[in-house]
């Protein structure tokens, strides 16, 4: 199950738990560009237990990007470091 909550104080913070993947990227890439623009976007993974490679993959780029990945799982964390040394 992937399920997306959101608030909007000042920043847009997306509240991310369960599963992501590929399919739900998407999604997340719609929602950033409709309810984003012009302020400070984070993604809270508290509650984000697995992830496919591609989500690691969009992960890095939204950290790339500015966004700010909160509450990040540390397994979570070193695979978007190994990512980035690769890239």
């Amino acid at each position: 199950m992937f399920r997306i909550t959101w608030d909007k104080n000042g920043e847009f913070v997306v509240n991310v738990s369960g599963r992501m993947d590929v399919e739900n990227l998407g999604e997340l890439r719609a929602l950033f560009s409709s309810e984003g623009k012009g302020r400070r976007i984070v993604l809270n993974l508290v509650e984000l237990t697995l992830v496919d490679q591609d989500a690691v993959r969009f992960l890095e780029s939204c950290e790339a990007d500015g966004i700010e990945l909160r509450n990040c799982p540390t397994y979570i964390h070193e695979w978007i470091t190994r990512e980035r040394r690769r890239g």
